[in-house]
């Protein structure tokens, strides 16, 4: 499981917060068996994400990366809950590209560049909050901080790093999140940085053993900070036979019955975790007849009346 700390200076000027998704992101290679760079823009993906459900505060909300880059990878996606537990995928998991010039995996090529960052937040309102920002260079850390900026205004500082062995397995993988709150003092501002200018990626200092509080104590250098809590976020997959029914059940009755293949069996495979589930003719025929009696009823109830007497 990974390690998730969150600190508030004592002022109420910034919150920070520092995970260690090691244990996430290899059990992400492990389900999806990504290639070396697309463990590593998941990774950082799955890593944000964790970092920004722990944010939320409700316990049903979640929260909802995507990213269309255009970019060989295709479409990569995160989901993680208040708790911090995550989940995601990368539309092509396998990829092979050339490293950067510095040596290093080419997570902006890989991810690429022409396209948005989408949010999605549900915290159990009418509509769920959804905003996007074009993409600044598709090495994820950069584009969130973006996103903040512009479509939060707050000002954010995203850390974000994987660190793949040869054999490609994870050898270290976690992210930094530190936000300014209203009224943040200019020689905090100015301290934050210096502290921030100053300190090694964040798979360096993962690989050098330290945990998320030392890491926060790097950050916070000067300033007095509380640890408001911890978490123990893990790749946690929310599916089961139940909602792949449902969400067949959704669908129109003739897009149902044109489900099942030649053998009348239906296939389903999670996206996040690679589960497959398997349906009956029987079972599709009666989520088809159910459907059926939905549309029908549709149609037979009276249309509202704009303005109903007596109202």
């Amino acid at each position: 499981m990974g390690k998730l700390v969150r600190s508030l200076t004592t002022d109420g000027s910034i919150v920070a917060l520092a995970l260690d998704a090691t244990d996430i992101v290899a059990r992400a290679e492990q389900i999806h068996g990504t290639s070396a760079v697309v463990t590593a823009a998941l990774g950082r993906l799955l890593t944000a994400a964790s970092l920004m459900g722990y944010q939320l505060k409700g316990r049903d909300d979640s929260v909802t990366l995507r990213v269309d880059g255009g970019g060989p990878a295709g479409r990569i996606v995160a989901v993680s809950d208040s708790m911090g537990y995550v989940r995601g995928y990368a539309t092509n998991p396998v990829v092979e590209i050339p490293l950067r010039s510095d040596g290093k995996l080419n997570v902006g090529g890989a991810v690429g560049t022409d396209g948005l960052l989408y949010v999605l937040r549900d915290t159990g309102g009418p509509e769920p909050y959804a905003g996007c920002t074009p993409l600044v260079s598709g090495e994820i850390a950069e584009d969130i901080t973006s996103y903040y900026a512009t479509s939060e205004q707050i000002p954010t500082v995203c850390a974000l790093g994987v660190l793949v062995n040869p054999d490609l397995t994870v050898r270290a993988a976690g992210g930094l999140l530190v936000q300014l709150l209203p009224f943040c003092p200019e020689e905090a501002i100015v301290r934050l940085e210096q502290n921030v200018a100053s300190l090694e990626s964040m798979t360096t200092m993962l690989d050098q053993g330290l945990t998320p509080e030392k890491i926060l104590k790097k950050v916070l250098t000067g300033f007095d900070f509380d640890i408001l809590d911890t978490g123990e976020p893990v790749y946690r997959c929310t599916c089961s036979r139940e909602r792949v029914l449902r969400a067949f059940a959704a669908l129109p009755p003739e897009q149902i019955r044109s489900l099942p293949d030649e053998q009348g069996m239906t296939e389903a495979v999670c996206h996040f975790c690679n589960a497959v589930y398997h349906f009956t003719p029987d079972e599709m025929e009666a989520l088809a007849k159910r459907a059926e009696m939905g549309t029908d009823t549709e149609k037979n109830c009276p249309k509202p009346v704009d303005n109903p007497p007596g109202m």
